[in-house]
């Protein structure tokens, strides 16, 4: 029997395993997560089956599992919103992880009142194979690995928009990413870097990985990184911002008059003063971003493989260990992702 005849046949068995959301639970959301298995999903009309080969960790899938964000009448769902794999006809894609409809959103998709990411409303991509739109097919980059490939959709599609979309930043202009190693902070040093923009980020200087993340944001392609709260060198042109409350203050004092906070998350909470009157007085922007459309996507993909941009991978692990990758997340103890590889 060749590979491809066993695939096929793989593809119509009766089960597959499954890493799924079966509960919600704020404080124990791993008690929430079974590998189980599910029967092997048969793809609607315009409508694709991929074969999974790789899906990275996301925390939307552990607040899933907390429950925030997240419908409990969509539970039980397969987890799972990163994707690299391959089509029935040997196309090798990432998934575009935005389901919505461009013109319920004025032409844009992410303004969409009912955009789901995969592993909200439909399941997601911990699974031996997954369903997909077509339309959401993207070419993975030659040069990556599926693994590393998989890092892509959520993190650097975010970055993509912030930068380049919502931001409408370019070459020369200055920028300061609050937080150095997260996912999404690391793809937008990437991505600006490439870019030709002067890159600022911070880090906090007394954590025992500091030196690690420092020569981390070097390797990205910041130009400096700084302490955390620290004062810059000059006023930039934009920051960008996922961490929230915590940095607050110390982006809106970075910024030139006119400048813009570019913000697509606050994981350190969303309570912030606004400062109305540095806001007015300095002429300020401050600019929502989430997610990415199809083309921002498209486009992302173009760029990293145009670069020879890597994500990376802190390790690879079977979908049996799926709860022992949470746990590495849930203990901050990584930089980088962590996938699971089929």
């Amino acid at each position: 029997m060749t590979e491809k005849t066993s695939e096929k046949d793989a593809a119509t068995a009766a089960v597959m395993k499954a890493a799924r959301a079966v509960t919600q639970n704020y404080d124990d959301p791993l008690s929430c997560l079974e590998v189980t298995e599910v029967p092997v999903p048969e793809p609607a009309e315009g409508w694709v089956r991929v074969q999974v080969k790789a899906a990275s960790l996301n925390q939307h899938d552990l607040w899933t599992l907390r429950g925030v964000g997240h419908d409990p009448k969509n539970i039980p769902i397969t987890l799972g919103c990163d994707v690299a794999g391959v089509t029935e006809d040997g196309r090798e894609v990432i998934g575009h992880p935005i389901i919505a409809d461009p013109d319920a959103g004025a032409g844009d998709e992410t303004l969409d009142p009912a955009r789901r990411l995969f592993s909200e409303a439909h399941d997601g991509g911990f699974a031996e194979y997954m369903v997909m739109p077509a339309r959401n097919l993207i070419d993975k980059p030659k040069h990556l690995s599926f693994a590393e490939a998989a890092c892509l959709p959520v993190a650097w599609g975010t970055a993509f928009r912030m930068l380049f979309g919502r931001g409408q930043l370019k070459a020369g202009d200055r920028i300061l990413v609050q937080g150095a190693s997260g996912g999404v902070a690391s793809a937008l040093i990437a991505l600006a870097a490439a870019a030709g923009l002067r890159v600022y980020t911070t880090t906090r200087f007394g954590a025992e990985d500091a030196e690690t993340k420092i020569a981390y944001a070097k390797e990205l392609g910041a130009h400096h990184v700084f302490d955390s709260g620290a004062r810059l060198p000059e006023r930039v042109d934009a920051v960008l911002e996922t961490v929230g409350s915590a940095t607050w203050a110390h982006s809106l004092r970075c910024l030139r008059p006119g400048g813009a906070v570019i913000i697509a998350g606050a994981t350190t909470g969303g309570d912030v003063s606004a400062e109305l009157n540095r806001v007015f007085y300095q002429q300020l922007q401050v600019i929502g971003s989430t997610g990415s459309t199809l083309a921002e996507s498209q486009a992302m993909a173009r760029f990293v493989e145009d670069n020879k941009l890597v994500p990376r991978v802190h390790r690879e692990i079977p979908l049996e260990k799926i709860h022992e990758g949470f746990q590495q997340m849930l203990d901050g103890d990584l930089i980088g992702k962590i996938v699971v590889t089929f």
